[in-house]
């Protein structure tokens, strides 16, 4: 049984994550036979539109945090770090659309692989969390601005609060609900109308729509560059221990007690000349 399920013709590539027993856990095996089918994807002639969703009650669970445990340290690069130019759908590199077909849990990593799709759908009760504060030392800051929502539901999602997939489409995050059994035929309903129009108009709009998309200002990344880094290190693993032991967890918060009173702002990054660099 493949791990990553690759389905082609009419122009149309369904990637299906095929890991219902870790709930598509991110392990390596399966980042790795991901990034060989959006390679594939990218490279060929006849694909113009992906649909990508999973198997089983998950779209995808994010890290496998058990496997982290294993490992005894944390994904290299931090949340929402790109994997390298072996996986273009993660990078950013691919010039065709992308449409999400979210059967279930959509949670931490998996929440940002279902973000990066130009389109989404989902089944009415799935349930979405960007988990970001839960794992690392910075909440995911970035998501509500890259989602166009207010800076209270960003805050919100920030904070690693639950979301419907009911909610999320009310909020216009989600372009389609469906029942589960028409969730894979409404993705093919979309990607085939994609599929009427001219493909340079198809290739142009991604483009220009893409572009339009919100990122965050530089200075903003640089001081969360330092957030991500303030605070006890050990608290990422521990995070990861008590997930996998089925406990709470026992966070130490800082190394040093003072720390709390020097978390790094906007304000004191300018007076060190770092924000503006």
């Amino acid at each position: 049984m493949a791990i990553v399920e690759m389905e082609r013709g009419d122009g149309i590539m369904v990637i299906r994550m095929n890991r219902p027993d870790r709930l598509n856990a991110l392990g390596a095996e399966l980042r790795a036979a991901l990034a060989e089918a959006w390679c594939t994807f990218r490279d060929s002639r006849d694909l113009e539109v992906a649909i990508y969703t999973g198997t089983g009650r998950a779209f995808c669970a994010g890290e496998d945090m058990k496997e982290s445990v294993v490992r005894g340290s944390v994904p290299a690069g931090g949340p929402g770090a790109r994997r390298g130019a072996d996986n273009p759908y993660e990078a950013g590199t691919l010039d065709k659309p992308v449409i999400a077909a979210i059967n279930g849990f959509a949670m931490g990593g998996g929440f940002l692989q279902a973000e990066r799709a130009d389109l989404r759908l989902a089944v009415r009760g799935a349930i979405f969390e960007m988990s970001e504060a839960k794992r690392w030392l910075l909440g995911g800051y970035q998501h509500g601005l890259i989602g166009g929502l207010s800076h209270a539901v960003a805050t919100e999602m920030a904070f690693a609060f639950r979301f419907s997939a009911e909610r999320l489409h009310e909020l216009g995050w989600l372009n389609r609900l469906t029942d589960p059994e028409d969730l894979l035929p409404a993705a093919r309903e979309m990607a085939a109308h994609l599929l009427t129009l001219p493909p340079a108009s198809r290739v142009n709009t991604l483009a220009m729509m893409r572009a339009l998309r919100p990122r965050v200002p530089d200075e903003l990344e640089r001081l969360a560059g330092r957030l991500r880094d303030h605070g006890a290190k050990d608290d990422l693993m521990e995070s990861r221990r008590a997930f996998a032991e089925k406990r709470p967890p026992r966070f130490k918060g800082w190394d040093d007690p003072a720390d709390r009173e020097r978390t790094p702002t906007l304000a004191s990054m300018q007076a060190e000349g770092v924000a503006s660099t």
